[in-house]
């Protein structure tokens, strides 16, 4: 079993619910599990009526939870780039530098990568301390993004360094100092490490899963199509789909009648076409998701 597990899918669908119902069933069963949040909206602390933060809490037995707060993690990320930026640059260019790396704080890009380097160092101090890692993720696009960043890094990371290399050996031509390591290269074969470190775990030992929530309606499983084609060609299968919020088999009006028609056509679809994924069921309840509730799903995940 991958002890690493991502819920991704459109906004709405449940993957919150999903996810933390999926942590409890593996607490219960003697797991040690950490379920993170990386979504900025952070509904963990809401379904389970406790507050998380930016620091691990346990919030039951053999269960831990941490928010991951991205406006936070951005700026610790940029702040670490000024700090390694007064290592190699001369102060002339470090004002204009700062001003640079303060419209940066901003950047969905810079949030994304903040956000990776968090959830790297996560994965890699804590993989030892915990039997079960769980993210619930924000919205389809920028799961795929944080999944696939590591190869796109790793070959971006490689051109870098290798760069690097031959200007800092024309440097050490030219001033013939041999010995003295070359700061820049330093920080970027650090990065790689890392990078290395997080693909080992995530790919090579077999460690992540991937499942995506979605509910029988045709927006949901459109947006799964293409999510679950972009990941095969980062070589990142998806591995479940959790079918949310199904409809009683007994309706009486004419309206839920003709919603439950359309649902079993939609569910028709994801059978057919979603051959390669195994299916998990969770019925639509009749009460609001709190921690009284959030038990009641946790048996789907056997």
């Amino acid at each position: 079993m991958a002890k690493i597990i991502f819920y991704g899918g459109k906004g709405g669908v449940g993957k919150t619910t999903c996810s933390t119902a999926n942590s409890i069933n593996f607490a219960g069963k003697g797991l040690k599990t950490l379920l993170i949040s990386t979504d900025p909206a952070h509904s963990i602390s809401d379904v389970l009526e406790i507050k998380i933060g930016r620091k691990i809490i346990k919030i039951r037995e053999n269960l831990d939870g941490l928010e991951i707060d991205p406006e936070y993690e951005a700026e610790k990320y940029i702040n670490r780039i000024r700090e390694n930026m007064k290592t190699i640059l001369s102060n002339v260019i470090i004002d204009e530098i700062n001003k640079q790396l303060d419209a940066a704080v901003v950047s969905p890009g810079t949030h994304e990568s903040a956000l990776f380097d968090k959830m790297a160092e996560i994965i890699i101090d804590k993989y030892d301390d915990y039997d079960m890692i769980v993210f619930d993720t924000a919205p389809t696009g920028h799961t795929l993004r944080l999944l696939t960043l590591p190869e796109l890094l790793e070959s971006w990371m490689g051109s870098l360094i290798k760069k690097r290399k031959t200007v800092s050996n024309m440097n050490k031509m030219m001033t013939r100092k041999y010995k003295e390591k070359d700061p820049v290269l330093e920080i970027l074969e650090k990065r790689q490490e890392r990078l290395s470190k997080i693909k080992k775990i995530l790919i090579d030992n077999k460690d992540l899963s991937i499942r995506f929530v979605l509910n029988a309606e045709q927006l949901p499983i459109e947006e799964t199509k293409k999510a679950i084609a972009l990941l095969e060609k980062y070589n990142l299968p998806v591995d479940v789909l959790v079918i949310n919020r199904i409809l009683p088999e007994t309706v009486e009006t004419e309206f839920w009648n003709k919603k439950k028609e359309q649902e079993r056509k939609y569910l028709k679809q994801i059978e057919e076409y979603f051959t390669n994924q195994h299916h998990i069921r969770i019925p639509l309840l009749d009460t609001d998701m709190g921690k009284n509730s959030i038990d009641t799903l946790t048996k789907f995940f056997d």
